[in-house]
């Protein structure tokens, strides 16, 4: 009976490891991700340092709500099947028990709705490759900040994301103070660089009224008069149909840097108007394959002749008002 089982065991692990390498080619051709969730990554980045609690009644857990290692995240697929990292001997010895005493239940963390396997990867994957539903658990629960989800789906970018975008409306309040501007980006870190610009704003709002600047009206000040000009010379412009995937907040801070570097080229006691800086950027890149423009909107970019008579002209425009008080804006 035992040797039966071992070589079903054995079987099956051959069936799983070739699905996991299929769903690996398949998640590659759908830009999708196939790996488990990394538990210290995911608690580092929620800033949660873990105690040991652990529960003393198991539970009922369904398979598919687990996401997640803290060790082996690098052992299986996102569907928890074998990749080539798994012992074979150790994933056919664990699938055996099955037809013998069974299964003691694993332990897991529970962040939000989904689990995380702390012990008990082996018979996860080969509860999910027999096509179980549940599995008995020890849980410890974690509480999700507000505003913050994980689903089967959730990637660690997406994580990053939902977390900088909470972070961001935690500091500035925007949802509150104008619940008719939603500003959200698709690459993590770009919510601290927005933070960084309404920062600079302020500061210089400060220097010239000669006063404290609260940071709520910074907010709106640099909403209206920074970062909706911006935006609204970028759907004028009809540049984003060239960026369908991604947002206004991005184009605005690809924008920014580029009137940065264009500020820098001549000299400029401020950043070209927005209109100047989107009209330049769209004559420079609106032809371009768009893999082309998402790689050269984060380089240096040269400036084209069109650019540089817009240019010449907003120097002219601003070089005969040079008396009046200026607030460089990000």
């Amino acid at each position: 009976m035992e040797r039966h089982a071992r070589l079903v065991a054995s079987a099956q692990f051959d069936e799983a490891t070739r699905r996991a390498f299929m769903e690996r080619i398949l998640s590659k051709f759908r830009g999708k991700t196939d790996t488990l969730l990394p538990f210290d990554e995911v608690m580092r980045a929620l800033g949660f340092q873990v105690a040991q609690r652990p529960a003393r009644t198991p539970q009922t857990i369904p398979l598919d709500k687990i996401v997640g290692s803290v060790g082996r995240y690098r052992d299986f697929t996102r569907t928890f099947l074998p990749t080539e990292n798994v012992n074979k001997e150790r994933w056919v010895r664990v699938a055996s028990l099955l037809e013998g005493p069974g299964w003691p239940p694993i332990h897991v963390y529970k962040v939000g709705d989904v689990y995380f396997v702390q012990d008990g990867n082996h018979r996860v994957s080969v509860a999910r490759s027999l096509g179980m539903k549940e599995i008995e658990a020890y849980v410890t629960e974690l509480q999700l900040p507000p505003g913050v989800e994980i689903t089967p789906e959730t990637d660690l970018k997406g994580l990053m994301l939902q977390l900088g975008r909470a972070r961001f409306l935690e500091r500035t309040r925007l949802h509150e103070l104008r619940p008719d501007v939603r500003i959200e980006v698709t690459e993590p870190g770009l919510y601290n660089e927005l933070l960084e610009h309404i920062d600079v704003h302020r500061y210089y709002l400060g220097l010239e009224q000669d006063r404290y600047i609260p940071y709520q009206e910074a907010v709106l000040s640099f909403v209206d008069n920074v970062y909706l000009p911006v935006v609204q010379e970028i759907r004028a412009s009809g540049i984003m149909r060239n960026f369908p995937q991604r947002t206004e907040a991005d184009l605005y801070l690809w924008i920014a840097r580029h009137r940065e570097r264009l500020r820098e080229k001549y000299g400029l006691p401020a950043p070209p108007s927005p209109k100047v800086a989107v009209t330049a950027f769209a004559e420079q890149h609106s032809e371009r394959p768009l893999h082309q423009l998402v790689r050269q909107v984060k380089h240096a970019l040269a400036l084209t002749p069109r650019e540089e008579d817009l240019i010449r002209k907003d120097v002219e425009g601003t070089s005969e008002d040079e008396s009046t008080p200026h607030v460089p804006d990000t």
